[in-house]
């Protein structure tokens, strides 16, 4: 039996924080911790936060709440915040009376020294973002692992300054990991038995690394994982519109293993607000580029994500999103209320002045039309075969399975002779 202390790592948010929690986790286990879900048994709770919505960060103060309850029953007890809301709100978190510890997205390294600290009665923090570090050389520790489907980030942190986000401001700037530290990586997962890999960054149209005179771009990248072997799914988020190139889909349109599906984030379908949001592509750019996208890959899939009532956007604003929607026919969509997040330039420059009856009333409209959309989708889909790489066993039932296809559908079938990891 180990002697080591436990730790629950709670992660909310996106991928990259689940992926960042896996490096948490690795690091971690080089210490003197090991991963627990038993609450009661844990010395140390840290949780891996997320700062792009003002919902995300009141979920985290809710759960601090809960926590504190837990705390003052177990003295020992350390409670940490790390990730983007840790990097925004460190003084705030440890003026709580609760948090203990908080770590920026680039201080994951110095978490042992941190605990130290604390052991010692001392509270600890490090939020300073690195200009360099990528975690390339850490082994990640699969957290909650289906051991069919993982994560690899191969870049960190965001340039493109959209006013509304404060990605760059809490991740830093763009850096991206040694290609070859991505490969192997990725072949090792595969040796292990996993059959789908998901590339992560803000903006993987972004990826770039030279060494003297060679330079791996995003689809070079893609081009190397996807000859890992036929057998290895691969998928990537997230793209900027503007970043989606021809090389890309290129790529993936000639590459079987490579799923047909891409994340294309709009936020907005009208040009002024575009600009407002320093998005820097038009609402007839991103169609082209959905258009691109169709001709060389037409059983493609494109998910999206939508900001309903952004600063000064006015009712004829809102239907050029709907337009864009209905135009782009997506097949998913995460969408959300503007959020005003302190930092940003929207908050400093723009007022937050739509009602909030008026943004969620177009929330309503833009999900209607999406859930439209959606259900053409699957519509679409009745009759036809897919390609299915089994995840586990469905909820619902034992004796039946579910995965997901190339485009990202999950579906459900009879169990009969298959298992995790098989394509059916």
């Amino acid at each position: 039996m180990s002697n080591k202390s436990k730790v629950i790592i709670e992660t909310y948010g996106c991928q990259m924080n689940f992926s960042d929690s896996e490096i948490v986790a690795s690091v971690l286990n080089g210490y003197k911790y090991e991963s627990t879900t038993d609450i009661s048994e844990a010395q140390l709770i840290l949780l891996n936060t997320c700062s792009i919505r003002d919902n995300a960060e009141k979920r985290i103060w809710r759960r601090l709440k809960e926590l504190n309850a837990l705390k003052k029953r177990n003295h020992e007890l350390i409670i940490g915040v790390i990730g983007c809301m840790a990097e925004r709100l460190k003084d705030e978190l440890l003026a709580s009376g609760v948090v203990d510890l908080v770590a920026g997205p680039d201080a994951y390294r110095d978490l042992p020294s941190l605990l130290v600290e604390v052991e010692n009665g001392q509270k600890a923090a490090n939020i300073i973002l690195s200009e360099e570090e990528t975690y390339d050389n850490i082994e990640p520790v699969r957290l909650s692992s289906n051991g069919v489907s993982a994560f690899i980030s191969i870049m960190r942190g965001c340039e493109n300054f959209c006013t509304y986000c404060v990605v760059p401001y809490t991740r830093g700037k763009e850096r991206s990991r040694d290609p070859q530290t991505i490969i192997d990586e990725a072949k090792k997962l595969f040796d292990l038995g996993y059959r789908e890999i998901t590339l992560l960054g803000q903006n993987v149209n972004s990826y770039r690394w030279k060494k003297d005179d060679d330079l791996t771009n995003f689809p070079i990248l893609m081009q190397r994982v996807a000859d890992i072997d036929p057998l290895l799914r691969v998928r990537f988020t997230t793209s900027h519109p503007k970043d989606i190139s021809d090389e890309l889909i290129d790529v993936i349109a000639e590459n079987e293993n490579i799923c047909n599906f891409i994340h294309l984030a709009a936020q907005s379908g009208n040009n002024r607000i575009l600009k407002l949001m320093n998005r820097k592509y038009t609402h007839e750019y991103f169609l082209e580029r959905v258009a691109a996208i169709r001709a060389k890959i037409p059983n493609c899939a494109i998910s999206t994500d939508i900001i309903a009532g952004f600063c000064t956007e006015t009712e004829a604003e809102h239907k050029d999103t709907l337009s864009l929607m209905q135009s782009a026919a997506f097949n998913y969509a995460f969408m959300f209320k503007y959020s005003e997040r302190g930092g940003t330039v929207a908050a400093k420059r723009f007022e937050d002045d739509i009602e909030e009856e008026i943004k969620s009333r177009r929330l309503q409209e833009i999900i209607a039309l999406q859930r439209t959309l959606s259900e053409k989708s699957n519509e679409n889909d009745i009759g036809k075969k897919h390609r299915v790489l089994v995840e586990g066993v469905s909820k619902r039932s034992d004796e039946m399975l579910f995965g997901r296809n190339s485009q990202n559908k999950v579906i459900v079938f009879p169990k009969a002779n298959h298992k995790a990891g098989d394509y059916v």
